[in-house]
């Protein structure tokens, strides 16, 4: 039977300085941004870290497997990997990850980093579940951990979010802000996460708009940005004025699709950003606001307890509104109304107050 933990407030009241440098998208680069580290191997991508660590900790070895959106994703990829270098900087571990091309380099990809003697091994979205789970069980004696699924396994550590909770409150945004009330949600792939983003989102529209009409579409991947451009295309062709993208990699087309509207003038058309503030990486302009997983948080409270020798194997944590799991950034007052953003707080606190349940499917 799993033991459920939840984070404490306390934990996640420092949230991570958001690095902006990301370096190329080359599927097999090493490096998340220009100052990460040096390319040991071309073939594995795996990292050897700055140098610039304090060295109390330098015999522990962490590493991390991305999924196929890549370690420079502008999204929970990044975020992880992120956390990690700044683990590394402030705490002297030796940080390394390996980026996964397709669903069959995730169980060799985990596996190297356990064979490696590796004191935690991190697996970076939901379907790596299954390779997680066979890995686990094939070496008892490891330390492994999740984000976004659950491994019922006494060696992993499993970290999940509560999306729908924070997409009601950017669906509350985007219901509030429409001009046509058409918006658009775009998910990666059908799974139990993304339907949660979907859910959520639908909930928040419907709750201060029940007159706007959301149309949700699936890319099928979380890599291919072209298709997220394509789409994106089509849907504000169709008069949409607000997408929210929950795609990982993908999503990246959907802001350079509203970035070469809004140049070329016509209606304003916004993007709602995922898992990061992507305002960051593509601007206030296009950006409307974003809704934060603080997935770099979890990494590094989970990781810290390796350092710690605290790990919590077995378990599974639980980030929602309540511990500031998912949010907003403070950057959405730059397009978003104090009026609109204190309907956003009074419905946040509903929520948290357990006065509104949010769907999640």
């Amino acid at each position: 039977m799993k033991k459920i933990y939840k984070l404490s407030l306390v934990m996640l009241l420092a949230f991570t300085v958001i690095l902006a440098g990301c370096g190329s998208n080359n599927n097999n680069a090493n490096n998340a941004s220009g100052d990460t580290g040096t390319n040991t191997s071309a073939n594995t991508g795996t990292n050897t870290g700055s140098g610039e660590a304090p060295a109390g900790n330098s015999d522990i070895k962490i590493g991390m497997v991305t999924d196929v959106g890549g370690v420079n994703d502008k999204s929970f990829n990044q975020s992880a990997w992120e956390a990690l270098k700044a683990l590394e900087k402030e705490n002297g571990v030796k940080v390394q990850y390996l980026q996964s091309n397709s669903n069959a380099n995730y169980e060799p990809n985990l596996n190297q980093f356990v064979k490696g003697g590796y004191a935690l091994t991190w697996g970076i979205g939901f379907d790596m579940g299954v390779s997680v789970k066979k890995v686990a069980g094939e070496n008892p004696d490891a330390k492994l951990a999740i984000i976004d699924n659950v491994v019922d396994a006494p060696n992993v550590e499993s970290v999940t979010f509560s999306e729908n909770e924070g997409s009601f409150l950017v669906g509350v945004v985007a219901g509030l802000t429409t001009k046509t009330n058409k918006i658009a949600f775009i998910g990666g792939a059908e799974s139990p996460v993304i339907k949660r983003f979907e859910a959520g989102f639908k909930a928040g529209v419907a709750a201060v708009n029940p007159t706007a009409k959301v149309t949700p579409t699936y890319a099928g991947a979380y890599d291919k940005p072209d298709i997220g451009k394509s789409l994106a295309a089509t849907l504000y062709d169709a008069g949409n004025d607000i997408i929210f993208p929950a795609a990982g990699a993908t999503g990246n087309g959907v802001f350079n699709e509203a970035k070469s509207r809004n140049k070329a003038g016509g209606a304003k058309v916004w993007v709602i950003g995922v898992d990061k503030d992507q305002s960051i990486e593509f601007g206030t302009d296009v950006t409307l606001t974003s809704m934060m997983k603080r997935v770099d948080e979890a990494v590094k409270v989970v990781s810290k307890q390796v350092i710690d020798g605290t790990f919590k194997g077995g378990t599974t944590t639980v980030l929602g509104l309540k511990d500031n799991g998912v949010g907003l950034p403070e950057t959405s007052k730059v397009n978003v109304s104090a009026e609109i953003l204190a309907k956003v707080d009074d419905y946040k606190q509903q929520i948290i107050d357990g006065k509104i349940t949010v769907p999640t499917e």
